[in-house]
């Protein structure tokens, strides 16, 4: 007798939203409601759905089960290893589109998923963007989000991988450098410390480690009135500033409460192009 063939498996029902926000709220996820509205509105069928769910019922940075983070209002890729875009960090951006000349020249170090960058270029007209990383996982994330804003990627360690005829053209350094001291990794949320890359949070003992030889090389790549500017913690930001004073450029430290943001900016000594008003 022929083999009759086996039926085909019914496609799952789709989760309703309530289903959705009770396993959310269940693993922890505190903004349950937010995230399961992120979650239906992305995922492309009931399985998708629900493969989504169980991601981060175990524990995944939303952003890794979305595929992508929202960051000055764009939608920035974001893949599984890459760190994740905090919400502070949109200070430092503002910090940076305050003082960018008319076409200037942005550099993004320690780019991650390049969203520093993006973000800033795209409120400015005319912009060049290069960005670097060590990590050819971010560097391969954020070749998709500079590319989209016109920019270049290069994957090596801070200023090595970069082409040498930025040197002394660069009006707007950005670092989004690794500031959590060594011990206190253990201390981070699991969404940080298991599933984002371990080189882009320790910033060693002090975690002044990679700020310190950003600031020591950044002067010959900075344009004349041109700016570093990097995130630090509020306890750090002391000894970030003497960092900054000792390799030359002209310390000032902006903060934001609200968003409990503390950004360092160096300023190279000389007449740059005037920057824009915030």
């Amino acid at each position: 007798m022929p083999v009759s063939p086996s039926p085909l498996p019914s496609p799952l029902p789709p989760l309703p939203f309530s289903a959705v926000v009770s396993r959310l709220r269940a693993a922890g996820c505190v903004f349950a409601e937010d995230e399961a509205q992120l979650l239906l509105s992305t995922a492309g069928s009931p399985a998708e759905l629900a493969a989504m769910v169980d991601r981060r019922v175990a524990g995944l940075p939303l952003e890794h089960v979305l595929g992508w983070a929202e960051f000055r209002g764009l939608r920035i890729a974001v893949d599984p290893g890459v760190f994740v875009p905090r919400r502070r960090t949109e200070f430092l951006v503002e910090q940076a589109v305050a003082l960018a000349p008319p076409g200037a020249v942005v550099v993004d170090l320690c780019c991650g998923s390049g969203a520093l960058g993006a973000a800033l270029v795209s409120s400015l007209e005319g912009a060049e963007l290069y960005a670097a990383d060590v990590d050819p996982v971010a560097v391969r994330c954020a070749r998709r989000n500079v590319a989209a804003a016109g920019g270049r990627v290069y994957e090596g360690d801070l200023y090595d991988p970069l082409p040498a005829s930025l040197r002394g053209r660069v009006d707007v350094l950005l670092a989004n450098v690794p500031y959590v001291p060594t011990e206190e990794i253990e201390l981070l949320p699991t969404e940080a410390r298991v599933h984002e890359a371990r080189v882009a949070l320790d910033g060693g003992a002090d975690g002044l480690d990679v700020l310190r030889r950003v600031t020591a090389a950044a002067l010959p790549w900075l344009a004349p009135g041109g700016h570093l500017l990097f995130e630090t913690s509020e306890r750090q930001a002391l000894r970030a500033v003497e960092t900054v004073t000792d390799a030359g450029l002209v310390p000032r430290v902006a903060t934001d409460e609200e968003l409990y943001a503390t950004v360092v900016i160096g300023a190279r000594r000389g007449t740059g192009r005037p920057g824009r008003t915030a």
